[in-house]
């Protein structure tokens, strides 16, 4: 059994969601799971194994994310360590493995950290969920790349049984 955590940069709380979907699979594996928010993260020596997930906010990570990876890059590479990112635009099937999507080889050309274990999952889509910047954002970037531009759209692109795989990657990395 391992202790595991699960740090998550979320926005409007998806990527949260799929941290929380990750610990119920992983705890059906004898696994022990702490999630935190990128802003209260726990001391990473309490833990075995350390996944960060990262939503895409504006086509761009956060930069409180580059920030925790500079502070603590010695030991997230001390240690099996992952990372993935969730994305609208990996909801297309040419963009949602880490080699095809832009987010995530973004992430990598500007991260000195390299996890071995990366992975890229589809977002949701929740126009009434936004504030009225964002959501006009969102259907903008939307209608240039052809999704869903209904304001009254609600739907998770993301691949649950991908996730599933993820977590099983998890168990196993060492």
């Amino acid at each position: 059994m391992s202790h595991i955590l699960l740090i998550h940069s979320s926005v409007h709380g998806y990527t949260q969601k799929i941290c929380e979907y990750l610990k119920g699979k992983l705890e059906a594996q004898q696994q022990q799971v702490t999630i935190a928010s990128l802003s209260e993260v726990p001391d990473l020596a309490e833990f075995d194994k350390v996944f960060i997930g990262a939503s895409i906010r504006h086509g761009k990570h956060r930069p409180a994310l580059y920030q925790f990876i500079e502070s603590h890059q010695q030991q997230l590479e001390a240690k099996p360590s992952g990372f993935f990112s969730v994305s609208l635009v990996a909801r297309k099937p040419l963009k949602n493995t880490p080699e095809t999507n832009m987010y995530m080889q973004q992430f990598l050309s500007q991260s000195s950290w390299q996890p071995k274990l990366l992975q890229v999952f589809g977002g949701n889509l929740d126009y009434q969920g936004y504030g009225t910047m964002d959501r006009n954002i969102i259907r903008f970037i939307m209608w240039i790349t052809k999704g869903p531009t209904d304001p009254n759209t609600k739907v998770e692109f993301t691949d649950w049984s991908k996730v599933d795989q993820f977590a099983q990657q998890m168990i196993e990395a060492n």
